[in-house]
Protein backbone atom coordinates (compact mmCIF):
# COMPACT_ATOMS: atom_id res chain seq x y z
CA UNK A 1 0.00 0.00 0.00
CA UNK A 2 1.39 3.40 -0.97
CA UNK A 3 0.82 6.79 0.63
CA UNK A 4 -2.03 7.81 -1.69
CA UNK A 5 -3.88 4.59 -0.89
CA UNK A 6 -3.41 5.19 2.84
CA UNK A 7 -4.87 8.69 2.56
CA UNK A 8 -7.83 7.41 0.53
CA UNK A 9 -8.68 4.41 2.73
CA UNK A 10 -7.98 5.98 6.11
CA UNK A 11 -8.90 9.67 5.97
CA UNK A 12 -9.56 10.04 9.72
CA UNK A 13 -9.13 8.43 13.13
CA UNK A 14 -12.50 6.67 12.98
CA UNK A 15 -11.68 4.83 9.74
CA UNK A 16 -8.32 3.71 11.17
CA UNK A 17 -9.93 2.33 14.33
CA UNK A 18 -12.62 0.56 12.30
CA UNK A 19 -9.94 -1.12 10.21
CA UNK A 20 -7.93 -2.22 13.25
CA UNK A 21 -11.06 -3.62 14.92
CA UNK A 22 -11.79 -5.65 11.81
CA UNK A 23 -8.20 -6.94 11.64
CA UNK A 24 -7.96 -7.82 15.32
CA UNK A 25 -11.46 -8.97 16.21
CA UNK A 26 -13.47 -9.26 13.00
CA UNK A 27 -17.01 -9.74 14.36
CA UNK A 28 -15.99 -11.14 17.75
CA UNK A 29 -14.52 -8.42 20.02
CA UNK A 30 -12.98 -9.55 23.28
CA UNK A 31 -11.29 -7.94 26.26
CA UNK A 32 -7.48 -7.85 25.87
CA UNK A 33 -7.09 -8.07 29.65
CA UNK A 34 -9.18 -11.15 30.49
CA UNK A 35 -10.10 -12.47 26.98
CA UNK A 36 -13.80 -12.34 27.82
CA UNK A 37 -16.28 -11.78 25.00
CA UNK A 38 -18.78 -10.15 27.37
CA UNK A 39 -18.04 -6.66 26.11
CA UNK A 40 -19.99 -3.70 24.80
CA UNK A 41 -19.25 -0.37 23.20
CA UNK A 42 -18.84 2.51 25.61
CA UNK A 43 -21.04 5.54 25.06
CA UNK A 44 -18.26 8.11 25.07
CA UNK A 45 -18.68 10.94 22.59
CA UNK A 46 -15.17 12.41 22.76
CA UNK A 47 -13.20 9.14 22.70
CA UNK A 48 -13.79 6.96 19.67
CA UNK A 49 -13.63 3.17 19.89
CA UNK A 50 -13.88 2.65 23.66
CA UNK A 51 -15.27 -0.63 25.01
CA UNK A 52 -16.39 -1.90 28.43
CA UNK A 53 -15.69 -5.41 29.72
CA UNK A 54 -18.49 -6.75 31.93
CA UNK A 55 -16.28 -9.56 33.26
CA UNK A 56 -13.25 -7.67 34.62
CA UNK A 57 -14.92 -4.22 34.64
CA UNK A 58 -12.13 -2.65 32.59
CA UNK A 59 -12.30 -0.12 29.78
CA UNK A 60 -10.24 -0.67 26.65
CA UNK A 61 -9.95 -0.05 22.93
CA UNK A 62 -8.57 -1.96 19.98
CA UNK A 63 -5.12 -0.42 20.54
CA UNK A 64 -4.69 -2.02 23.96
CA UNK A 65 -1.63 -4.30 24.19
CA UNK A 66 -0.47 -3.47 20.66
CA UNK A 67 2.26 -1.21 19.26
CA UNK A 68 -0.34 1.59 19.13
CA UNK A 69 -1.22 1.44 22.83
CA UNK A 70 -1.63 4.86 24.51
CA UNK A 71 -0.29 6.67 21.45
CA UNK A 72 -1.03 10.37 21.09
CA UNK A 73 -0.02 10.40 17.43
CA UNK A 74 -2.98 10.17 15.01
CA UNK A 75 -3.39 6.66 13.64
CA UNK A 76 -3.27 7.96 10.08
CA UNK A 77 0.35 9.02 10.71
CA UNK A 78 1.06 5.56 12.13
CA UNK A 79 -0.35 3.98 8.98
CA UNK A 80 1.72 6.33 6.82
CA UNK A 81 4.86 5.46 8.81
CA UNK A 82 4.18 1.75 8.32
CA UNK A 83 3.71 2.21 4.57
CA UNK A 84 6.90 4.29 4.32
CA UNK A 85 9.03 1.74 6.19
CA UNK A 86 7.65 -1.25 4.32
CA UNK A 87 8.20 0.41 0.93
CA UNK A 88 11.69 1.74 1.73
CA UNK A 89 14.01 -0.93 0.36
CA UNK A 90 17.02 0.61 2.13
CA UNK A 91 15.00 1.41 5.25
CA UNK A 92 14.44 4.95 6.52
CA UNK A 93 16.09 7.09 9.17
CA UNK A 94 14.17 8.69 12.02
CA UNK A 95 15.13 12.12 10.67
CA UNK A 96 13.59 11.31 7.26
CA UNK A 97 10.44 9.90 8.86
CA UNK A 98 10.14 13.01 11.05
CA UNK A 99 10.40 15.29 8.00
CA UNK A 100 7.86 13.31 5.97
CA UNK A 101 5.24 13.11 8.73
CA UNK A 102 5.87 16.45 10.48
CA UNK A 103 6.97 14.84 13.75
CA UNK A 104 9.89 15.50 16.04
CA UNK A 105 12.81 13.13 15.70
CA UNK A 106 12.30 11.35 19.03
CA UNK A 107 8.66 10.59 18.24
CA UNK A 108 9.59 9.34 14.77
CA UNK A 109 12.32 7.10 16.22
CA UNK A 110 9.93 5.74 18.85
CA UNK A 111 7.30 4.91 16.21
CA UNK A 112 9.82 3.32 13.86
CA UNK A 113 11.24 1.11 16.61
CA UNK A 114 7.76 -0.05 17.63
CA UNK A 115 7.01 -0.90 14.01
CA UNK A 116 10.27 -2.84 13.73
CA UNK A 117 9.48 -4.65 16.98
CA UNK A 118 6.18 -5.80 15.47
CA UNK A 119 8.03 -6.99 12.36
CA UNK A 120 10.10 -9.25 14.62
CA UNK A 121 6.92 -11.08 15.59
CA UNK A 122 6.51 -12.51 12.08
CA UNK A 123 7.56 -16.06 12.98
CA UNK A 124 6.79 -18.81 10.51
CA UNK A 125 7.37 -22.51 10.00
CA UNK A 126 10.85 -24.00 9.89
CA UNK A 127 12.73 -23.53 6.65
CA UNK A 128 12.78 -26.58 4.40
CA UNK A 129 14.32 -27.71 1.12
CA UNK A 130 17.58 -26.17 -0.04
CA UNK A 131 18.60 -23.79 2.74
CA UNK A 132 21.63 -21.52 2.71
CA UNK A 133 23.42 -20.51 5.93
CA UNK A 134 25.94 -17.74 6.31
CA UNK A 135 27.03 -14.92 8.58
CA UNK A 136 27.59 -11.22 7.95
CA UNK A 137 29.37 -8.48 9.85
CA UNK A 138 27.66 -5.10 10.18
CA UNK A 139 29.63 -1.94 10.81
CA UNK A 140 31.88 0.68 9.28
CA UNK A 141 34.67 -0.15 6.88
CA UNK A 142 38.13 -0.08 8.45
CA UNK A 143 39.74 3.36 8.22
CA UNK A 144 42.72 3.47 5.89
CA UNK A 145 45.95 4.05 7.74
CA UNK A 146 47.80 7.31 7.10
CA UNK A 147 50.74 6.96 4.69
CA UNK A 148 50.13 3.26 4.29
CA UNK A 149 53.00 1.46 2.60
CA UNK A 150 52.23 -0.83 -0.31
CA UNK A 151 53.77 -3.73 1.60
CA UNK A 152 51.43 -3.35 4.59
CA UNK A 153 48.80 -6.06 4.89
CA UNK A 154 45.24 -4.99 4.02
CA UNK A 155 42.88 -4.06 6.84
CA UNK A 156 41.00 -7.09 8.22
CA UNK A 157 37.47 -7.77 7.03
CA UNK A 158 34.63 -10.00 8.16
CA UNK A 159 35.63 -12.35 10.99
CA UNK A 160 38.80 -10.37 11.61
CA UNK A 161 37.03 -7.15 12.65
CA UNK A 162 35.11 -5.85 15.65
CA UNK A 163 31.89 -5.51 13.62
CA UNK A 164 28.64 -6.99 14.94
CA UNK A 165 28.05 -10.55 13.66
CA UNK A 166 24.64 -11.45 12.21
CA UNK A 167 23.83 -15.09 11.45
CA UNK A 168 21.14 -16.15 9.02
CA UNK A 169 19.51 -18.90 6.99
CA UNK A 170 17.39 -18.54 3.86
CA UNK A 171 15.18 -20.99 2.03
CA UNK A 172 15.68 -20.71 -1.72
CA UNK A 173 12.63 -18.99 -3.12
CA UNK A 174 11.24 -18.60 0.39
CA UNK A 175 11.79 -17.00 3.77
CA UNK A 176 14.86 -15.75 5.60
CA UNK A 177 15.62 -15.83 9.33
CA UNK A 178 18.48 -13.79 10.78
CA UNK A 179 19.57 -12.46 14.15
CA UNK A 180 22.59 -10.73 15.70
CA UNK A 181 24.90 -12.98 17.67
CA UNK A 182 27.55 -12.35 20.29
CA UNK A 183 29.61 -15.27 18.99
CA UNK A 184 30.03 -17.13 15.73
CA UNK A 185 31.15 -20.57 16.84
CA UNK A 186 30.00 -24.11 16.18
CA UNK A 187 27.65 -24.33 19.16
CA UNK A 188 25.97 -21.00 18.40
CA UNK A 189 25.53 -21.72 14.70
CA UNK A 190 24.24 -25.24 15.31
CA UNK A 191 21.70 -24.04 17.87
CA UNK A 192 20.45 -21.34 15.50
CA UNK A 193 20.18 -23.75 12.56
CA UNK A 194 18.39 -26.44 14.60
CA UNK A 195 15.80 -23.86 15.73
CA UNK A 196 15.03 -22.62 12.23
CA UNK A 197 15.81 -25.34 9.67
CA UNK A 198 14.07 -28.68 9.19
CA UNK A 199 16.64 -31.48 9.69
CA UNK A 200 15.58 -33.07 6.38
CA UNK A 201 16.78 -30.02 4.46
CA UNK A 202 19.90 -29.73 2.34
CA UNK A 203 22.12 -27.10 3.97
CA UNK A 204 24.47 -24.97 1.87
CA UNK A 205 27.41 -23.25 3.59
CA UNK A 206 30.87 -21.93 2.84
CA UNK A 207 33.93 -23.69 4.23
CA UNK A 208 33.83 -22.01 7.65
CA UNK A 209 34.73 -24.83 10.05
CA UNK A 210 32.09 -23.89 12.64
CA UNK A 211 29.36 -25.28 10.36
CA UNK A 212 30.79 -28.77 10.85
CA UNK A 213 28.84 -28.82 14.13
CA UNK A 214 25.66 -29.73 12.18
CA UNK A 215 27.25 -32.63 10.29
CA UNK A 216 25.63 -35.91 11.20
CA UNK A 217 22.31 -34.19 11.92
CA UNK A 218 21.54 -32.82 8.46
CA UNK A 219 23.01 -33.10 4.98
CA UNK A 220 25.42 -30.27 4.20
CA UNK A 221 27.08 -29.17 0.97
CA UNK A 222 29.94 -26.65 0.97
CA UNK A 223 31.30 -24.18 -1.54
CA UNK A 224 34.94 -23.06 -1.45
CA UNK A 225 34.85 -19.32 -2.16
CA UNK A 226 38.58 -19.21 -2.74
CA UNK A 227 38.14 -21.17 -5.95
CA UNK A 228 34.55 -20.51 -7.09
CA UNK A 229 31.19 -19.09 -5.99
CA UNK A 230 28.85 -21.56 -7.74
CA UNK A 231 29.16 -25.29 -8.24
CA UNK A 232 25.89 -26.59 -9.72
CA UNK A 233 23.21 -26.06 -7.09
CA UNK A 234 25.84 -25.51 -4.40
CA UNK A 235 26.20 -21.82 -3.60
CA UNK A 236 25.28 -19.21 -0.98
CA UNK A 237 24.35 -16.44 -3.40
CA UNK A 238 20.77 -16.17 -2.11
CA UNK A 239 21.74 -15.24 1.42
CA UNK A 240 24.57 -13.07 0.12
CA UNK A 241 21.86 -11.10 -1.69
CA UNK A 242 19.97 -10.68 1.57
CA UNK A 243 23.13 -9.46 3.32
CA UNK A 244 23.58 -6.85 0.60
CA UNK A 245 20.08 -5.47 1.36
CA UNK A 246 20.82 -5.37 5.09
CA UNK A 247 24.14 -3.60 4.54
CA UNK A 248 22.64 -1.12 2.06
CA UNK A 249 20.24 -0.02 4.80
CA UNK A 250 23.20 0.47 7.14
CA UNK A 251 25.32 2.40 4.62
CA UNK A 252 22.49 4.33 2.98
CA UNK A 253 20.20 5.31 5.86
CA UNK A 254 21.36 4.55 9.37
CA UNK A 255 25.20 4.54 9.44
CA UNK A 256 25.16 3.11 12.97
CA UNK A 257 23.33 0.37 14.86
CA UNK A 258 23.60 0.28 18.63
CA UNK A 259 24.11 -3.13 20.17
CA UNK A 260 20.81 -2.77 22.02
CA UNK A 261 18.74 -2.19 18.88
CA UNK A 262 20.48 -3.92 15.98
CA UNK A 263 18.05 -6.86 16.31
CA UNK A 264 15.18 -4.54 15.32
CA UNK A 265 16.87 -3.43 12.10
CA UNK A 266 17.67 -7.04 11.23
CA UNK A 267 14.01 -7.95 11.91
CA UNK A 268 12.90 -5.16 9.57
CA UNK A 269 15.12 -6.48 6.77
CA UNK A 270 13.84 -10.03 7.31
CA UNK A 271 10.19 -8.97 7.29
CA UNK A 272 10.54 -6.99 4.06
CA UNK A 273 12.42 -9.84 2.40
CA UNK A 274 9.75 -12.34 3.45
CA UNK A 275 6.86 -10.26 2.06
CA UNK A 276 8.68 -9.29 -1.13
CA UNK A 277 6.28 -11.35 -3.28
CA UNK A 278 3.12 -10.30 -1.43
CA UNK A 279 0.57 -7.91 -2.92
CA UNK A 280 -0.57 -6.95 0.58
CA UNK A 281 2.54 -6.42 2.71
CA UNK A 282 0.70 -3.68 4.63
CA UNK A 283 -2.09 -6.10 5.53
CA UNK A 284 0.41 -8.77 6.54
CA UNK A 285 2.08 -6.33 8.89
CA UNK A 286 -1.22 -5.23 10.40
CA UNK A 287 -2.25 -8.80 11.15
CA UNK A 288 1.11 -9.40 12.83
CA UNK A 289 1.02 -6.14 14.78
CA UNK A 290 -2.52 -6.65 16.09
CA UNK A 291 -1.80 -10.04 17.62
CA UNK A 292 -2.03 -9.26 21.31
Amino acid sequence: MNLIQVFQRFPNQESCIEHLENVRWRDHPECPHCQSDKVGRKADGHRVGRWNCYACKSSFNVLSKTIFQKTKVPLQKWFLAIALLINAKKSMSAHQLARDLELNRKTAWYMAMRIRRAMAGDAGAMLYGIVEADEAYIGAKPRKRNKRDNDDPPAPRGRGTSKTPVIGVVERGGRVVAEPSARVDGRTLASFIYRNVDPNSLLMTDEFRAYRAVDGVMTRSTIDHQSRYVDGITHTNTIEGFWSLLKRAWYGSHHHYSIAHIWAYVAEACFKYNVRKSNDAFGTFMRTAMEA
